[in-house]
């Protein structure tokens, strides 16, 4: 499984974004999907995640109702829908696909929110 990111850029305060991570080889069914994201000097946190199988998702409180994190499994592509965005927000964001031991990662895409 590959997955590479791509969306990413630089937008206002308050603006919104979306991210997509396409999987190429398989599918996301059977997956654990999340969207990361570091911030320069700071550790890798997770922003949301979704279940490959029956979609049910989870945000961390610093993103809940901003953050909407999709899938579409017939394009292999998982998104994040980035609203309300904040200076905070800027990092770069990676998707992480999880099945049982095996985890893999995209390469990033760097996201900048900034007037």
């Amino acid at each position: 499984l590959r997955l590479a990111e791509s969306g990413g850029g630089l937008v206002q305060p308050g603006g919104s974004l979306r991210l997509s991570c396409a999987a190429s080889g398989y599918t996301f069914r059977d997956y654990a999907i999340a969207w990361f994201r570091q911030a320069p000097g700071k550790e890798r946190e997770g922003v949301a995640c979704i279940s490959g199988n029956d979609g049910t998702t989870y945000y961390p409180e610093s993103v809940k109702g901003r953050f909407t994190i999709s899938l579409d499994n017939a394009k292999r592509t998982l998104y994040l829908q980035m609203s309300s965005l904040k200076p905070e927000d800027t990092a770069v964001y990676y998707c992480k696909a999880i099945m049982g031991r095996s985890a893999y990662w995209g390469q990033g895409t760097q996201v900048t929110v900034s007037a």
